[in-house]
C-alpha cells in the first residue's frame, strides 16, 4: 500500500483529466511516465481501470470505484496537511497555561489578550493552582507553561524572569502615622500581621527574610486571597504584606499605605516556566516570545 500511493495520486488526475497527455502536464511527468504508472497499478491491483479510446481515456466499472475511494483518500490527506499548515500558521490549536489567581489578574491578563487578539484561533486553556501545582502541571504534560512566582529551584525546569517584584507591607488609615518615617522589623513584627497561606512562594520568601533576622512571622490572619490580604489591611484589620506591583491601584488612590521598613526586602520575580526536555510548541514560543517583547 505505502508503495502505491505515488500510484494512486497519478490514477486521480489522469481520471479527472480523461487523458495522459493532460495529467502529465497537471503532474509535470511525461506521458510515458503516466501511461507506465497507470499500467503499473493495473497489473498490481490485476484489474483494467481505463478504457483506452481515440478521444482519451475513460475509466471502467471498476475504476469508478476505486476512484470513489480513492478521492475520499486523497481528500482525508490533504484536510490532514490543510490542519498541519494551520497548526504551523498559528490558525489552530491550543495553548495551556498555568497561573495563579493573582498573577493572572496582576500580570498576565495584558499579555493573554495581545495574543488573543493576534492568534484568534489558538484556543486558550488557563489551569488555576498555587505554584507547587502548576509545576505539576508542567512535569505532568497539563499546561505548556506555566507564570509562577520565583524562586523556583528544580534541575528539570526552564525557568527565565520575566518581571521584577517588590513585597512590602501596607496599612490602612487606622496604622497610617507608622508610615511617617521607616520602620524596624522588630517593631513591624509586634503589630497585628496579615499574611497569604503557608507554603505560598511569596509568604515562604518573605518569612524567609524575617528569620535570617532572627525574628519569627505570628500572623493574626492567614489568607488565601490576595484581594483578601489587600483588603483586610485596608479596613484596619492589620498591616499585610503584599507585592508592591499588584497594588498599586490601592496605594495611588490612597486605600493602602505603604510601611517603609529600615531593611528593605530584596526583590525577586515573576517568571516563565517550561520543560526543559520538552520543546515548546509554536504557539508556547510565540506567547513568551510576546511576554518578552512587551515586558
Amino acid at each position: 500500500m505505502k508503495g502505491k500511493l505515488d500510484l494512486y495520486r497519478v490514477f486521480n488526475v489522469v481520471s479527472q483529466k480523461n487523458s495522459f497527455s493532460k495529467a502529465a502536464e497537471e503532474l509535470f511527468m511525461t506521458q510515458s511516465a503516466v501511461s507506465q504508472s497507470i499500467l503499473k497499478l493495473e497489473k498490481e491491483l490485476d484489474i483494467q481501470l481505463f478504457y483506452r479510446t481515440s478521444k482519451g481515456v475513460v475509466l471502467t466499472n471498476e475504476g469508478k470505484i476505486l476512484n470513489d475511494y480513492v478521492n475520499s483518500a486523497l481528500g482525508i490527506i490533504q484536510a490532514a496537511e490543510d490542519k498541519l499548515l494551520d497548526f504551523k500558521m498559528l490558525k489552530n490549536g491550543e495553548l495551556r497555561i498555568g497561573v495563579g489567581d493573582t498573577i493572572s489578574r496582576y500580570f498576565l491578563l495584558p499579555y493573554l489578550e495581545d495574543f488573543r487578539f493576534k492568534y484568534p484561533g489558538i484556543k486558550l486553556k488557563i489551569l488555576n493552582g498555587t505554584t507547587s501545582e502548576i509545576v505539576t502541571f508542567i512535569k505532568s504534560g497539563a499546561a505548556d507553561v506555566g507564570i509562577c512566582n520565583l524562586p523556583i529551584h528544580d534541575e528539570h525546569l526552564e525557568i527565565t524572569p520575566c518581571m521584577e517584584i517588590h513585597d512590602i507591607f501596607v496599612c490602612g488609615t487606622k496604622y497610617k502615622k507608622i508610615t511617617a518615617k521607616p520602620v524596624r522589623l522588630e517593631r513591624l513584627m509586634e503589630l497585628p500581621l496579615i499574611f497569604l497561606e503557608k507554603k505560598t512562594i511569596s509568604r515562604m520568601y518573605v518569612e524567609r527574610f524575617i528569620k535570617k533576622k532572627g525574628l519569627q512571622v505570628s500572623p493574626v490572619f492567614e489568607l488565601g486571597s490576595y484581594d483578601l490580604v489587600m483588603d483586610f489591611a485596608k479596613n484596619n484589620l492589620g498591616i499585610s504584606c503584599v507585592v508592591k506591583e499588584f497594588a498599586e491601584e490601592y496605594l495611588s488612590k490612597g486605600l493602602l499605605y505603604e510601611v517603609v521598613l529600615e531593611e528593605e526586602i530584596p526583590s525577586r520575580s515573576i517568571g516563565i516556566v517550561s520543560l526543559k526536555s520538552v520543546p515548546l510548541s509554536r504557539a508556547a514560543e510565540k506567547f513568551v516570545g510576546g511576554i518578552n517583547a512587551l515586558k
